[in-house]
C-alpha cells in the first residue's frame, strides 16, 4: 500500500504553518535565529526519534479547590450502582478509593485531601504521575483489582468508591466497613458523573464536565486544530493498536476538534507491522504501554517501513504518557488537552 507523496503532505502542512509559529520558534517563521534554540523541540528526551512530551508536566493545579456538595454535611443519600444500594453521606469526609479513574475524580472535584487510603499501581509509581506528588503520597490499601479490607478498615472511611467489584474482595464484605459504591460504566463521563454522585457532588460533575468541554474545544480552536490529521498508536508488549473514536485518546482528540486520519475514524484496530500504512498522519502520537511497549515501540520505529511513513520523514511523531493516553476521567482528559496544545503544531528536532 503507498504512502502519501511528499508533495501532498506539504500542501496540508501550510493549513497549521501560521498556528506553528505562534506557538513555537519555527525557522523560516520570522525568528531573529535560526540555530538550534529556534527549531521546534518539545523535549530533551527522544525515543527512537519521537520527542517526548509531558516529562515536566507542571501537576501543581491540576486538583482545584474543593466543589461544594450538593447537601449540607450530616445526612445520607441512597445511591444505586452496579454492585447494590449503598446509604452514603452527603459530604464525606473521608473517602477510599479503590480505582485509578475514582481517584481521578477526587483529584477534578478538589477532593483529593480526603481520601485517606486509595488502590495504588504496580510499578514504580504508586499512582499516575498526571495527578501530581501529593495525590502520590496517599497511604496504599492494596492494589488496584486487589485491595486489602484490613488496609481499608483501618483508614476508617466515611465511603469507599471503585469503577468495579474487585475479584479478592466483595462488595458485601467492602460495605460492611463503609457504604461502598462502584461507579463502573462504559463511557468515561457517565462514569465521573456516577463518582461525583457518589460524594454528593452531582451538581459539581456536571459543572466540571461542561467546563473541560468548553477549554478542550477552546485549545483546539488555538492551535487551528482542524487542520491536522493527527494518528494515534498505542504500544504493548507484542502488539500495536491504533487508538480510535471509542478510545480515550480519540474521544478527549474530537473534543479539541482534532481530525483524524481516514483509516482511523472508527473503533479500535491492531495493526501488523508489514502494513503500517492505517500508522499515517499529519503527525503520529506514539503511546507506548510500560518498558515493554516502549521496548516494542523503538523496534518498530527503527524499522525501513516505519521510516517510509509520512509523519515520520517530516519528524513529526512524538512519545505520549500512557497513564494519560490511556486514561478515564477528567483530570487525565485536560492533560491529554494540554498535550495536544504542546505538540499539534510541533515537529521534533
Amino acid at each position: 500500500m503507498p504512502f502519501r507523496a511528499a508533495s501532498v503532505r506539504s500542501r496540508r502542512l501550510l493549513g497549521v504553518l501560521a498556528a506553528s509559529c505562534a506557538l513555537v520558534a519555527v525557522a523560516g517563521c520570522g525568528s531573529e535565529s535560526d540555530d538550534d534554540a529556534s527549531t521546534i523541540i518539545r523535549t530533551t528526551t527522544n525515543i527512537a526519534g519521537a520527542g517526548v512530551v509531558g516529562v515536566e508536566r507542571d501537576t501543581t493545579e491540576a486538583c482545584p479547590a474543593p466543589a461544594a456538595p450538593d447537601a449540607p454535611a450530616g445526612g445520607t443519600r441512597e445511591i444505586t450502582h452496579s454492585a447494590g444500594v449503598s446509604s452514603v453521606p452527603t459530604d464525606p469526609q473521608r473517602i477510599v478509593v479503590l480505582s485509578t479513574q475514582a481517584l481521578d475524580a477526587m483529584c477534578a472535584l478538589g477532593l483529593w485531601e480526603r481520601v485517606v487510603g486509595a488502590a495504588t499501581l504496580d510499578g514504580p509509581s504508586p499512582q499516575p504521575g498526571y495527578l501530581g506528588y501529593g495525590v502520590s503520597a496517599i497511604p496504599s490499601v492494596g492494589t488496584v483489582g486487589s485491595p486489602d479490607p484490613r488496609l481499608i478498615e483501618a483508614a476508617r472511611p466515611d465511603v469507599i468508591v471503585g469503577s468495579d467489584e474487585p475479584g479478592s474482595v466483595s462488595w458485601g464484605e467492602l460495605d460492611a466497613i463503609a457504604p461502598t459504591v462502584f461507579t463502573g460504566e462504559d463511557d468515561w463521563r457517565s462514569e465521573f458523573r456516577s463518582t461525583a454522585a457518589a460524594v454528593g457532588r452531582s451538581t459539581a460533575g456536571a459543572q466540571t464536565l461542561a467546563d473541560y468541554q468548553q477549554d478542550a474545544a477552546t485549545a483546539g480552536l488555538s492551535v487551528n486544530s482542524a487542520q491536522t490529521e493527527a494518528s494515534v498508536v498505542r504500544f504493548t508488549a507484542d502488539a500495536m493498536t491504533v487508538l480510535g473514536s471509542d478510545s480515550f485518546a480519540g474521544q478527549v482528540l474530537a473534543d479539541t476538534g482534532t481530525r483524524r486520519p481516514g483509516p482511523q475514524r472508527g473503533d479500535s484496530f491492531e495493526v501488523q507491522t508489514d502494513d503500517l500504512a492505517a500508522l499515517d498522519g499529519d503527525l503520529i502520537y506514539v503511546v507506548p504501554a510500560g518498558d515493554d511497549g516502549k521496548e516494542y515501540a523503538i523496534k518498530v520505529m527503527k524499522s525501513d517501513d516505519w521510516r517510509k511513513l509520512g509523519a515520520a520523514d517530516d519528524h513529526r511523531v512524538f512519545a505520549m504518557d500512557d497513564t494519560v493516553w490511556s486514561g478515564n476521567g477528567v483530570t487525565a482528559a485536560r492533560a491529554l488537552v494540554q498535550d495536544i496544545t504542546e505538540s499539534l503544531n510541533g515537529y521534533v528536532s
